[in-house]
């Protein structure tokens, strides 16, 4: 297990209900790989920590064999007799006897899988809390899950659990200055970092697969294009993990935007479904489990927001494995598929422009910051789209800051493999004169690169500000 990364601010969180005089709720979620559990494991050194786990449920699973690998569980916990229990709130009173008084960490992990053969866990888990676990008042218990949609309509939106949740933390990738950490002290350039990042994103258990002494080619073709290969398998895993039904829906629509982003209508209607109550819930599961992002633009004039939205594939991995891992599986598997350079790969420019996307969009506080925006000044800020009608051009900006003293930052976000020369600037020109701009404005072009810029277009002094991938890797 490597060195642990980041976390500052949720592990601040967490410590602050040491301060308390009463026992604390939490509930954390996020994808899978994503470092749940290390982060809780690493809050947990200052306490008598006890964990339990449910097993993945398959069409074999009961809730006796749930309960049996929780007893088991808790004779390893705490040396206690393996006594056999058919209900739940028999496990749960044993289970109190334990833990009645003292600094004591409780974590339920995978929450979703312990109770998935119970209707009527969570009932029991709530009065478990009621009668038993608050009266300790340095008791904190951690639910903890990877099915996020699951955790939102069953226990942040479920009024059993109202003005019972001290914390709530949705733990999401680490950040780009956080993971520049993995990196360590070594002489990597940042677009070689950039070639990692594009593929694991900010997810602590890909970074942890790789070897700094390999090469960014060499660590994605072990852990991407080997039978073998760590990320090779892995989409399945976690895919499965976390939808167990309605997975023919989920994989054409992770397939729809792959290479753009698309409204929710047309996203339905390529994977061959109608936009309706469902398949909104569909969508809205993709979402909490942090593979796609909903994006909503919004009206510059009266800086409200528009019913105009795009879903774009948010996760790098799933997108690499999608593009570039699933069509060459059997070549994978059966260890003929061609040594390839990763600039040899179809598309491989406007893809990486994607992923650069997504990690700058995923780090836009790093932004506000290099620009020196303050928080408190921005209005809206996110991809921006303006639909083409009778009255206006069509426009898509790949982020736009808006602030409250009329002043627009358009930032063209660019991968190339090159230096970028001055013709960016026509592109950016378009854009700006495509924009509904209200009257009063004032335009800043950004410029967000991985390479860095040609002297030819320093000379033009066009840009505002021109920020290189090497800055947002800093702390």
């Amino acid at each position: 297990m490597g060195k642990f990364v980041g976390r500052k601010r949720e592990l601040q969180l967490l410590d602050g209900l040491t301060h308390k005089k009463s026992a604390s709720l939490v509930v954390v979620n996020g994808r899978r790989r994503i470092g749940k559990s290390r982060l809780i494991e690493e809050f947990g050194k200052k306490f008598k920590s006890y964990t339990f786990s449910g097993i993945p449920p398959t069409p074999e699973t009961t809730k006796q064999s749930q309960i049996d690998v929780f007893m088991t569980q808790m004779s390893n916990n705490f040396g206690s007799p393996k006594v056999q229990f058919t209900d739940w709130w028999d496990v749960f009173c044993f289970l109190a006897e334990y833990v009645k008084r003292g600094k004591i960490l409780i974590v339920f992990d995978e929450i979703s899988w312990i109770g998935s053969k119970d209707p009527d866990f969570l009932g029991k888990i709530k009065n478990l809390w009621d009668l038993k676990l608050k009266q300790n008042n340095k008791l904190i218990l951690v639910l903890c899950g990877s099915i996020s949609a699951w955790i939102e309509r069953n226990i942040l939106r479920s009024t059993g659990f109202v003005g019972r949740i001290s914390l709530h933390i949705p733990l999401g990738e680490l950040s780009l200055s956080e993971c520049n950490e993995f990196f360590g002290n070594k002489y990597i350039s940042a677009f070689e970092k950039f070639k990692i990042l594009s593929v694991t994103g900010g997810v602590p258990k890909y970074l942890e697969e790789i070897r700094l002494e390999l090469t960014a080619e060499e660590n994605i073709k072990n852990t991407c294009f080997i039978n073998e290969g760590y990320l090779t398998n892995e989409f399945e895993k976690i895919f499965c993990d976390a939808f167990l039904a309605r997975s023919d829906f989920y994989e054409k629509a992770l397939k729809a935007v792959v290479s753009c982003s698309m409204e929710p209508k047309k996203l339905c209607q390529a994977v061959g479904y109608e936009l309706n109550n469902a398949t909104s819930d569909y969508l809205e599961e993709l979402t909490q489990a942090g593979f796609i992002q909903r994006d909503y633009t919004w009206h510059l004039k009266s800086q409200t927001a528009s019913k105009l939205s795009h879903y774009r594939l948010k996760d790098n991995y799933a997108r690499f494995y999608l593009k570039y891992i699933l069509p060459n599986i059997n070549k994978i598997r059966s260890g003929s598929f061609d040594d390839k350079t990763l600039s040899g790969f179809p598309g491989w420019n406007s893809i990486m422009g994607l992923q650069f996307e997504n990690l700058v969009l995923n780090n836009r506080k790093k932004i506000w910051e290099l620009l020196k925006i303050s928080p408190n000044e921005i209005v809206w800020d996110n991809p921006f789209f303006q639909r083409k009608t009778t009255k206006q051009p069509g426009c898509q900006i790949d982020y736009l800051i808006q602030t409250k003293y009329n002043n627009l930052y358009l930032c063209e976000i660019k991968f190339s493999l090159s230096e970028i020369k001055a013709d960016i600037i026509k592109e950016v020109e378009k854009k700006i004169s495509l924009l509904q701009r209200p009257k009063g404005y004032s335009c800043r072009p950004i410029l967000i690169n991985v390479n860095g810029v040609h002297e030819g277009l320093l000379d033009q002094d066009y840009f505002a500000h021109i920020i290189n991938f090497n800055e947002l890797l800093k702390t």
